[in-house]
């Protein structure tokens, strides 16, 4: 089965972006060794990402070419009357019920790329397999929340760790399914 991995940077405190969106911090934090911090092959790792519309919406904004060509790209909303495109399929059904379905088809693994809202989606719905978090050194004081509403209790398991020259530390859990969890 396919899995669904969360990866995704954040600030020290949990922001994923500023209250607007922006994520221009990230290009602030200084990288002396110019590394990806693993991007490459993680991107190699994948062949669908997931995002939710507030997320779709924000990399449009930035007027570069879309990123992800060559991957299924599913942008999950409540907007009923959006026309897929050719580099993104609107996933207006039950994200959920969607989503299972997608993992048990053939393929690499699956991207979440957020948003706040999406991850306690995904989360609470129990359909996140992976977290990788990278914790950036700096502290924003507002932003949106990694988990953005109320995520439920879920507990986890390191899985690895590697500090950056950076600052920058990517931390890798797997999520231990509710039916496996001590009480």
């Amino acid at each position: 089965m396919r899995k669904i991995r969360l990866y995704i940077a954040m600030s020290l405190n949990g922001k994923i972006a500023r209250p607007d969106g922006s994520v221009d911090w990230l290009e602030a934090i200084p990288n002396p060794d110019k590394t990806d911090y693993g991007y490459a092959a993680f991107y190699e790792e994948i062949d669908t990402t997931i995002q939710g519309y507030h997320t779709y919406q924000q990399l449009l904004s930035w007027g570069i070419p879309f990123p992800y060509s060559g991957k299924t790209n599913y942008v999950l909303t409540r907007k009923k009357d959006l026309e897929n495109t050719e580099e993104v399929i609107f996933v207006k059904e039950d994200p959920i019920k969607f989503i299972q379905e997608i993992k048990q088809q053939e393929g690499k693994d699956i991207w979440l790329i957020g948003g706040g809202e999406i991850n306690t989606l995904l989360l609470n719905a129990g359909v996140i397999d992976e977290l990788e978090l990278f914790i950036m050194p700096i502290i924003l004081p507002e932003g949106i929340d990694l988990f953005g509403g109320i995520p439920e209790e879920t507990s986890l398991r390191l899985l690895k760790t590697k500090t950056f020259s950076s600052g920058a530390a990517r931390i890798t859990y797997d999520i231990i399914p509710s039916a496996q969890r001590i009480k």
